[in-house]
């Protein structure tokens, strides 16, 4: 009887695989779902391509609503929307192949209660995201801190926060982590060049020169917004007199001017004699007293 079973089995399963009605239904599948895959890629990049496009058109009306820190996000935005929702959409089709998709989008109620449950983290990255462009606490290209991460804001998705920081690192950050922003981009930034000279120095002489060369080099940083100021004597270290110079510049500009301020301040030193201070060692050699070399002789 059970050899009787399988062998009836197998002979059902042959007949199966080689109906060519079989196949023909496989093929034509194959096909529907190839088709849908590679339009929901076309239409995808159409639909990005044409909301780029929208957003080159506003850059060139004479009303600009929109910074352009502003404009970039939402292009990102509405790119990582897009992608979910013809994905999605390409989905469901490929499903409903399958599958009675109305039975199934009936059922969806209590399915998608329960999932609600389960999926409260996600829900909570997307309404923070919205928050956050909203607010406009931040946008992309800005040069932003979120706890531990720094570097400038690739993307602002519906559920995650891209930062890369100056090595290279890509950090993906779900929104609802992020608690705490601190944004650099936004107002102009402070470069602070602090300058040491040796105690022998003149201090009235160091800072005459400072205050020419930071003047002189103005008008070489379009950056600065305002003329470069010499507060005086910052500290006095241990073998070292502290004079700092600071200077208004555009955002995330402060980094380029400081260096440039420090390597024309120590330039001008050089021609001017004036001695900035290094590590010094003096050596005390204690005489013997002559009694004490007399006994020893």
């Amino acid at each position: 009887m059970e050899g009787t079973a399988f062998s009836k089995m197998a002979e059902e399963a042959y007949q199966y695989l080689t109906d060519s009605a079989v196949w023909m239904a496989f093929a034509g599948t194959g096909l529907k779902i190839i088709g849908i895959i590679i339009g929901a890629v076309i239409i995808k990049h159409l639909l990005s391509v044409a909301v780029v496009n929208a957003f080159k058109l506003r850059d060139k009306s004479p009303l600009k609503l929109l910074s352009e820190r502003r404009e970039a996000t939402l292009v990102k935005l509405l790119g990582n929307v897009i992608s979910y929702v013809v994905y999605f959409m390409a989905f469901l089709t490929i499903l409903s192949e399958f599958v009675d998709i109305k039975a199934l989008l009936a059922g969806a109620g209590v399915v998608g209660l329960a999932i609600g449950f389960g999926a409260q983290s996600l829900v909570k990255d997307i309404i923070t995201g919205f928050f956050i462009i909203f607010e406009n606490q931040f946008s992309v290209g800005d040069y932003v801190r979120v706890a531990s991460f720094e570097g400038h804001v690739e993307e602002i998705g519906l559920r995650t926060t891209k930062i890369k920081s100056w090595t290279g690192e890509l950090h993906i950050l779900p929104n609802s982590s992020i608690l705490e922003v601190t944004n650099f981009s936004v107002h102009n930034s402070i470069a602070v060049v602090d300058v040491s000279i040796a105690y022998e120095e003149d201090i009235e002489k160091a800072q005459k020169i400072i205050q020419e060369v930071v003047h002189a080099k103005e008008p070489d940083f379009p950056e600065m917004v305002k003329p470069p100021e010499v507060l005086g004597v910052q500290m006095l270290g241990a073998s070292e007199v502290v004079i700092r110079v600071t200077a208004e510049v555009l955002p995330m500009t402060h980094f380029k001017i400081s260096r440039e301020l420090r390597k024309a301040i120590k330039a001008e030193f050089d021609k001017q004699g004036i001695e900035i201070p290094y590590p010094k060692m003096v050596t005390y050699h204690k005489e013997q007293a002559p009694a004490a070399a007399a006994k020893k002789s």
